[in-house]
């Protein structure tokens, strides 16, 4: 299994971040073809370091090669660009993570 794993610093206006990420982002990940779940998980806490994240969001893929492969297709290509319209809501860039 490979996981894209995407990390959100606190927005700078929670309801208007959440509001699109749970209203149009998450719809549009759950498009991608081959994906195998999506979790979505508000951080509560964070120890030893001075990170303050929001969310940790969790993207499944039977391998690295179909993860690629689908972040690449239609659809993900419309999820990416979707990115543009969350950073209305972020002081910066998403953290994005990749793991097998």
């Amino acid at each position: 299994m490979a996981k894209l794993l995407v990390v959100y610093d606190q927005p700078t206006n929670k309801e208007g971040f959440d509001g699109h990420y749970f209203g149009t982002h998450i719809p549009l990940a759950e498009e991608l073809p081959g994906l195998k779940s999506v979790q979505a998980n508000r951080v509560l806490g964070v120890q030893n370091s001075d990170l303050n994240p929001y969310l940790v969001v969790q993207l499944e893929f039977e391998s690295a090669d179909e993860l690629n492969q689908n972040l690449a297709s239609q659809k993900g290509q419309e999820l990416t660009a979707d990115l543009k319209n969350l950073m209305a809501f972020l002081p910066k860039p998403p953290a994005i993570i990749i793991v097998d």
